[in-house]
């Protein structure tokens, strides 16, 4: 298969992560989350409580490491600006990769709500329900081409996925 730059977009809770885990098991792809990133700088006093443009560096540093030793990369990312984006354009065009972008978002807000709620209560340094609706409320929408899917859909996204990154 093509090496690809997979990058997952949307808010906490939609589903980004399983199924950015799901794409990299699949593809035999590294798979690397902003969140753990974001979490050991802010251990160190070197970003603030929200997404970051730091860990987004860090993290497209750690992309452009393992596309230069031949490995397809998938970014589990909320991205929610067109500046975290860019990020990715550049990579792809730098590293000669093809970029696919997969914006994910969850189409019941009582449904996300639900998760978001859980999640934050399985770990407190996890977005609660109200800094999740405020980043709703700056995310810019993705132009351009991309794979959209609803994670409230009860059918099985992986195959739908794998069929756009071939």
């Amino acid at each position: 298969m093509t090496q690809l730059l997979v990058v997952f977009a949307g808010l906490p809770g939609v589903g980004k992560s399983t199924l950015a885990r799901q794409v990299g098991v699949a593809l035999g792809a590294a798979v690397l989350a902003v969140d753990p990133v974001e979490r050991a700088l802010a251990r160190h006093g070197l970003t603030g409580p929200g997404p970051g443009q730091a860990g987004y560096d860090a993290l497209a540093g750690l992309a452009e490491v393992q596309l230069g030793l031949g490995t397809s990369v998938v970014v589990d990312a909320a991205n929610p600006a067109a500046g975290t984006r860019g990020l990715w354009f550049e990579l792809s065009e730098r590293a000669g990769v093809p970029l696919r972008l997969i914006e994910v978002y969850c189409g019941d807000e009582a449904e996300l709500r639900r998760r978001v709620e859980a999640r934050h209560t399985a770990d407190p340094l996890a977005p609660t329900w109200e800094q999740t609706r405020q980043r709703g409320t700056g995310y810019e929408p993705l132009i351009g081409p991309r794979l959209v899917v609803d994670t409230t859909i009860p059918i099985d996204p992986l195959p739908a996925i794998l069929r756009y990154l071939t």
